[in-house]
């Protein structure tokens, strides 16, 4: 049993193939975390890890007790205020302004298989056997709030993925200031930090650097995760390699924060606010927001996301990526983009795809510059209809007779922005991203759509959804190159927008939800000007994901190695292109080029179920 309770000493202990986690209930009623790493015998009591003695130059939660201080104990769900004096995982803000709470212990419950998380992406178990789940629920009674903590152990993954949920019961309105999917304590600092950082064209390079006291964040402050910083930190010994030694990987699936660490006394990861863009969402009476997963593991996080490792069972499913092209070989595919730009008309098009057919191309991909009139970046984004000037017998003809061929046919998009210079800019100025009387920033000239607004992410759904159902279209290839800036929604009220770019990120994942649910035959390949939003988040979706804009065979080694740390090579999308390379301008042989396209399908193939 992958999840056992010791009812005398109240303790969880969490077994996966290889580690143990363990927690256990506090005299106060709060969380305490005992253990987590090599698996462990299970015992009757595991009170030996549990060591607390007085000490100078703390508090104490009870009157007369000099020893219990939360200040000095490993916790399992941390609240600043009442002896605690780290990182918080969680504020909860009452009407009253006061953010001290009292969660205690108040129920739990262990059951095979994993619930799902309203609105969210998130891990699962395709079969009950594969995964065991403990809720733990908390209660403060002042203000009549649930905190239910969340755990599915994935025991032959080594992998356990961790949510969170608060809900409402009172009469009166609370704010989530800070709510974390995890807090993770370990007993010592000797840990180099290692995280996949970079920027446009050089993502996903391996950074290594020791813990030192303070806070070490890995923060985005971009709305999205992006080139510059990717949702995922491994905490290694410094004498750990890729094959022996003990390191602790964490990766969060939603990406609106990010993991953090703190080296100061026992080591904590603590994901810090996003100063740039803080949260607070409003808990209205009656009503419960869920946090989403976390997932944290030991070795090879590939098998995480991919359970192709060879040494666990084949039939075992991924437990993030869903959908039909999940397990799959994808198709060898050509873009136009590098051929011609904006530049085409139909019959250059059908010419280059017989071109293809006859090297062995299986998809033909027709990116930007088919829809509106969109002869450059400036204009167009939006518009979600066929350029008769280039395409007059439109996109239905086309793919038809690019897939009499032979062939499949996929069709770029990037349905979350929008061109001033469009018909749905003109209509609705108001569905941008923007503040009332403030500048708007842009970036390639577009503006970010308000996907926090229903209507928005209803119009763009009902445009892509008829280029879908109208045409043979196998592929989507779904672009995303514009952070969000000005931060701020028509919709909602004044003490609200601190919710609108969470709400956002729910937009898409429900724009995404609703295409890959009603076309489940199309492949979604998830790109934002090249590896900018590659996370787990959209893995969950898009199960092959633009790994850079950079083609470069060189650049693409380092790119591509730190990108397999993570995630499985069967997400990773790699070309064959033209010399000079179009981003660094290097010259290198066709060999060379080959080279990362190789290896990503060279494992494609060794690992991919037949």
């Amino acid at each position: 049993m992958p999840i056992l309770y010791n009812d005398a000493t109240r303790e969880f202990h969490l077994q996966t193939e290889k580690t143990s986690y363990i927690l256990s209930i506090l005299q106060n009623g709060q969380l305490g975390q005992l253990y987590y790493g090599k698996k462990l015998r299970h015992r009757e009591s595991f009170e030996r890890l549990f060591h607390i003695e007085e000490m100078p130059n703390t508090a104490c939660t009870t009157e007369g007790d000099p020893v219990f201080s939360l200040d000095l104990l490993k916790q399992e769900y941390p609240a600043f205020g009442t002896t605690d004096f780290r990182e918080p995982a969680y504020q909860v803000l009452q009407e009253n302004g006061s953010r001290i709470t009292d969660f205690v212990y108040k129920e739990h419950a262990i059951f095979k298989g994993k619930k799902k998380l309203d609105g969210l992406p998130a891990t699962y178990a395709e079969d009950d056997a594969e995964a065991t789940t403990l809720e733990i629920t908390l209660y403060d009674e002042g203000i009549d709030v649930e905190l239910c903590l969340s755990y599915t152990v994935f025991e032959q993954l080594n992998a356990i993925a961790r949510s969170v949920k608060f809900t409402n019961h009172g009469m009166l309105k609370v704010n989530l200031a800070r709510a974390l999917s995890a807090s993770l304590d370990l007993p010592d600092a000797n840990f180099e930090l290692v995280q996949l950082s970079g920027a446009w064209v050089r993502e996903r390079h391996v950074k290594m650097r020791k813990l030192v006291p303070g806070l070490q964040s890995i923060a985005s402050t971009r709305g999205t995760s992006s080139a510059q910083q990717n949702p995922f930190l491994a905490l290694k010994r410094p004498e750990t390699t890729e094959h022996h030694g003990e390191v602790y990987g964490v990766s969060l699936v939603y990406k609106r924060e990010f993991p953090g660490t703190s080296g100061s006394g026992p080591l904590r990861r603590e994901p810090p606010d996003d100063r740039h863009q803080p949260i607070r969402f409003q808990l209205a009476a009656g009503k419960r927001r869920n946090l989403p997963d976390s997932g944290s593991g030991s070795g090879l996080f590939g098998g995480w996301f991919e359970r192709h490792e060879p040494d666990l069972p084949p039939a075992l499913p991924d437990p993030v990526g869903a959908g039909k092209w999940r397990d799959r070989e994808r198709p060898v595919l050509i873009n136009n983009w590098e051929a011609t730009y904006w530049d085409f008309e139909e019959k250059k098009i059908f010419e280059l795809a017989q071109s293809s057919k006859e090297l062995g191309v299986e998809l033909f991909v027709l990116d930007d510059g088919w829809f509106g009139k969109r002869d450059d970046d400036t204009t167009s984004l939006g518009d979600w209809m066929e350029d008769k000037r280039k395409l007059p017998n439109g996109i239905t003809k086309l793919a038809k007779d690019i897939t009499s061929l032979g062939m499949e046919f996929g069709l770029w998009f990037e349905p979350e922005m929008v061109s001033k210079a469009s018909e749905l800019y003109r209509t609705h100025p108001d569905w941008v991203l923007h503040v009332p009387n403030r500048r708007m920033s842009h970036g390639r000239n577009q503006l970010v759509l308000d996907f926090s607004r229903q209507e928005v992410v209803d119009h763009i759904y009902g445009l892509m959804a008829k280029v879908l159902q109208e045409a043979p279209i196998s592929y989507v290839k779904w672009d995303m190159n514009r952070y969000m800036t000005e931060v701020g929604s028509l919709e909602l009220p004044s003490d609200r927008q601190r919710e609108v770019a969470h709400r956002y990120i729910l937009g898409v994942y429900s724009l995404y939800e609703r295409l890959t649910s009603e076309f489940p035959h199309v492949l979604f390949e998830s790109c934002a000007g090249g590896g900018s939003r590659f996370d787990p988040g959209m893995l969950h979706y898009a199960p092959q994901g633009w790994t850079s804009d950079d083609t470069d065979a060189v650049e693409r080694l380092k790119i591509q190695y730190g990108t397999s740390m993570v995630y499985p090579v069967s997400s990773m999308g790699a070309h064959v292109s033209a010399v000079p390379n179009h981003q660094v301008g290097r010259v290198t042989s066709l060999e060379t080029r080959r080279i990362p396209l190789t290896l990503v399908h060279s494992a494609m193939n060794s690992t991919s179920r037949k």
